[in-house]
């Protein structure tokens, strides 16, 4: 389980964030700090102006009552004109910088190198919280306007009272106690939602289950609604339960802390009427400044605890996210190739999955020649999948390396090498969008351009799905949207692969299964004709880039017309060859060829 102690150190990372505010709004954050200052004077002064009024009412002095009514006029006025002015300021900033921190979290998460930090609990656990707080980190900023406010005023408020008498500055000092217990709740708190927070997403995961449409059906008949929700409740409870003894517990000792400032306001008073038997202006200037003290003391702890959460939910997640991002680039140096001479290289390569130590791929040494077509075939489990996620960079192998014309991969930058990537896997993902787009996001720099997508449909096989939807490519998917469509998984299958044919000129085509929904033929053709397409990586007028293209099928008719066929079986290289020496062996390939076409001749 990780812990708010390994994330980044709290002031470093709020700076971080605060410079990343400013570089998105520096005028607005100037202007908004600014207001927060000014707007902090008028009401500091009101006990002054209380004091003058008393003096001047009790000593009949007119020119005393003229300056304490103007001065009173203008806090109260120019209180509430600046207070407006500044929430409006502060709420335009705010919102634009909400946009920024969204967005900057969102693209780190989605362009982070691997997909470990989806896998792993600890890890999950710490990007929940940190999604539910970036969207109260733009708070901070407020909060930080708020709290040099809060500052301003408590320094204007002793200012005055050490006016009557030095000792009076001591209040200040029994205020401490409030502060620390009030920077001291938060992190007490947010370490028990923290520790907890896997029960709040199982609890949200059902939630989610048992409300949304994709396990509507099941859930209706296995009727297990209601003991979703049981078991929601329980998880929620297993979290909150904790949360709120944290909560109670801090709550006492913030209370306790506060009794110990209210005997020191009662006492300054006391000290002030009574000990130093002051005139009755300075005594109301005391209750003035001494009640207003108690308020921006409070007003000041509030903002410093929510600070202080900020620093441990917020600020400190978001920079561990950075530094999480550009750790997993650091030593990527290497330029990738333009076109492959030797291909693909693993060397002794292993790969375990994140908390796991079960080994998913061992020991493997293979060769993956420049310009051919190769097949993976292996059971369910065997590390198919693995071997192709290995190879679009989406996990670092556990122990070994991959070379790609004798360079690292792992030293690559992933993003260029992900630009000469290209294919299309079985677990696709709906992007409801119009058909244009779901096809052209698989080569973001002609999402728009209908010739390129056009290309792409063709390459898939998908015309029939194209011509059949209601506007063709500009019909919008998913029937959830206005004028959206329905279409099948067979033909989101379809989409998905033309999606992934959008590149024309890949390193490595990777075909995971991408087929499974469409019949044997179909299947055959499709591979058939980029298989012709990539034979010709000896030609280079064919494939002049020496593209790999890697096919992951069950089916045996597929898998067959491949230059190399690697079969993996517990979770080793087991055999590699052509269909024709495979056969001739009569291992496992041939075993498991056999079963098929017996099947097919049942």
């Amino acid at each position: 389980m990780s812990s708010i102690d390994d994330l980044p150190r709290a002031l470093p990372s709020m700076w971080r964030a605060l410079k990343r505010g400013y570089e998105a709004e520096p005028k607005l954050l100037v202007a908004a700090f600014g207001l927060s200052l000014v707007a902090a004077l008028p009401d500091a002064l009101l006990a002054l102006w209380l004091k003058l009024l008393a003096d001047g009412v009790l000593g009949e002095d007119g020119r005393l009552i003229g300056i304490a009514a103007a001065g009173l006029g203008f806090s109260v006025a120019a209180t509430w004109f600046l207070r407006v002015i500044s929430d409006r300021t502060q709420r335009r900033f705010r919102d634009q910088v909400t946009i920024a921190l969204e967005t900057h979290v969102a693209h780190l998460q989605a362009s982070v190198v691997t997909l470990e930090h989806h896998e792993r609990p600890e890890l999950l656990d710490r990007l929940a919280v940190l999604r539910d707080q970036v969207f109260v980190l733009d708070h901070m900023y407020l909060s930080l306007f708020s709290t040099a406010g809060w500052i301003l005023r408590l320094g204007v408020t002793i200012a005055l009272m050490v006016q009557i008498h030095p000792a009076l500055a001591l209040l200040a000092l029994f205020a401490l106690p409030t502060v620390l217990t009030s920077a001291w709740r938060p992190g007490v708190e947010r370490a028990a939602e923290e520790h907890g927070a896997s029960f709040n997403r199982l609890a949200r995961h059902l939630f989610d289950t048992t409300t949304s449409a994709p396990p509507g059906k099941e859930v209706r008949v296995l009727g297990i609604g209601e003991s979703l929700m049981l078991r929601r409740r329980e998880a929620w409870e297993s979290w909150y339960g904790p949360v709120s003894e944290a909560r109670w517990g801090s709550a006492l000792w913030h209370s306790l802390a506060w009794m110990v400032f209210g005997a020191a306001f009662v006492g300054s008073v006391v000290f002030v009427s009574s000990g130093l038997g002051e005139t009755p202006g300075n005594v109301l200037l005391v209750l003035a400044a001494g009640s207003r003290l108690s308020a921006y003391i409070g007003a000041t702890v509030g903002e410093i605890g929510f600070l202080r959460g900020i620093w441990l939910d917020g600020s400190r997640r978001m920079a561990w996210l950075e530094d999480y991002h550009a750790s997993l680039e650091e030593d990527a140096d290497e330029p990738v190739p333009e076109r492959l001479k030797d291909g693909f290289r693993f060397e002794n390569v292993s790969f375990a999955y994140p908390g796991t130590e079960r080994l998913v791929l061992e020991d493997v040494d293979l060769h993956l020649p420049a310009g051919s077509v190769v097949a993976l075939v292996g059971e369910n489990g065997a590390g198919k999948t693995t071997l192709v996620k290995l190879l679009a960079r989406l996990y670092q192998p556990t122990r070994g390396r991959i070379l790609i014309d004798g360079a690292d991969l792992a030293r690559m930058p992933a993003t260029d090498w992900r630009r000469r990537l290209a294919g299309a896997f079985q677990d696709f993902f709906r992007f409801e969008f119009h058909a244009l787009h779901s096809v052209g996001i698989g080569d973001v720099p002609r999402l728009d351009e209908r010739p390129a997508v056009g290309t792409a449909v063709k390459r898939a096989g998908a015309e029939d799905v194209v011509d059949h939807l209601v506007s063709g490519l500009d019909t919008q998917l998913g029937p959830s949207w206005p004028e959206g469509v329905e279409v099948s998984f067979g033909q989101w299958q379809k989409l998905a692969l033309a999606r992934g044919f959008m590149r024309d000129r890949p390193l490595l085509l990777a075909l995971d299964e991408p087929t499974a929904a469409l019949d044997a033929e179909t299947e055959h053709a499709l591979f058939e004709r980029y298989a012709a397409v990539s034979r010709g990586g000896r030609s280079a007028d064919a494939n002049p880039d020496g593209r790999v293209t890697l096919l992951v099928s069950h089916r045996f008719s597929t898998v067959r017309m491949a230059d190399l066929i690697v079969v993996i079986n517990g979770a080793r290289i087991a055999e590699v060859g052509t269909h024709e020496e495979l056969i001739a062996k009569d291992g496992h390939y041939a075993e498991l060829y056999g079963i098929q076409a017996a099947a097919y001749n049942a």
